[in-house]
């Protein structure tokens, strides 16, 4: 399944999509919760698709503005470095342990929504990201089990303002307000098989800037979720990107900025595409 958040005649809602339509879950009588990590902290996903099995799509996706897909969702995770291409470009050793930090929700949009150019600084990057959704809480889970926490994947662009990433500090200029963004839906792990299996395309004004494929991980995803779960619970909703390819604007010559009208896509084999435009603050 994928699953989406969405605002439909003005009203915030919830469904899933089927083609180009949507089965709405927030009306039906199955579901009485307020958002889509409500009902995912209720019900299964065997559930959730047993609920509407036989209901018919009633909304267009063309008619609905996409949020993210768990704007509620509980912390967003990312792990920096942790692609053997981009460790190259960067000419940095390899890690012994996978490099954590946080983004913000209100540093994200939704898919088809602008990403914002600050006024404190031109150098604005991008980074494409495939990025885990837990189901199952996770406390000190062993690598062989963590996978039976994952839920779902989405597609992340982890953008960064690289001045003051290194200038100031990792967390400022990771979250810049609507730097990043989100989506366009979460697709459950029964469709996506397996996660190392993917590929990542990154085009700006429709021109290919990353590639790569997610076997090209430095830790795997089994790894990370075994690391955060060692100091932290993972909760239901909790996203985790795992790291972007090589190709990101600041390690070219000259620096490739993302700047006023430009046009990103980030696509991720079986997840779809996740869009933006860039406007000036």
């Amino acid at each position: 399944m994928k699953l989406l958040s969405y605002q439909y005649q003005s009203a915030a809602s919830f469904g899933v999509l089927q083609s180009n339509g949507i089965i709405d879950l927030k009306n039906q009588a199955h579901f009485l919760q307020n958002t889509l990590l409500d009902v995912l902290r209720d019900r299964t996903l065997q559930e959730i698709a047993q609920s509407i099995a036989g209901l018919q799509a009633t909304i267009q996706l063309s008619d609905v503005v996409l949020d993210v897909p768990l704007p509620n969702a509980p912390r967003i995770f990312c792990i920096g470095r942790n692609y053997k291409g981009h460790l190259a470009e960067i000419n940095a050793k390899l890690p012994e342990q996978p490099s954590l930090f946080f983004r913000t929700m209100a540093s994200m949009v939704a898919c088809n929504q602008p990403l914002i150019r600050p006024q404190a600084s031109t150098d604005f990057d991008y980074e494409g990201e495939l990025a885990l959704v837990i189901g199952k809480p996770a406390k000190n889970v062993s690598i062989e089990h963590a996978m039976q926490h994952i839920m779902a994947y989405t597609i992340v662009n982890d953008g960064s303002i690289r001045d003051y990433q290194f200038k100031h500090s990792l967390t400022v200029g990771k979250n810049f307000e609507k730097s990043g963004s989100m989506g366009p839906w979460i697709t459950t792990v029964d469709e996506v098989g397996d996660p190392s299996q993917l590929e990542i395309t990154t085009t700006l004004n429709g021109v290919q800037v990353q590639h790569s494929g997610t076997d090209d991980l430095i830790f795997d995803i089994p790894t990370i979720v075994h690391y955060i779960s060692s100091f932290t619970t993972l909760m239901t909703g909790d996203i985790i990107a795992t790291g972007t390819p090589d190709g990101v604007g600041f390690t070219r010559t000259p620096p490739l900025w993302l700047k006023q009208q430009d046009v990103l896509e980030i696509s991720i084999s079986r997840l779809g595409t996740l869009r933006h435009t860039v406007i000036n603050e």
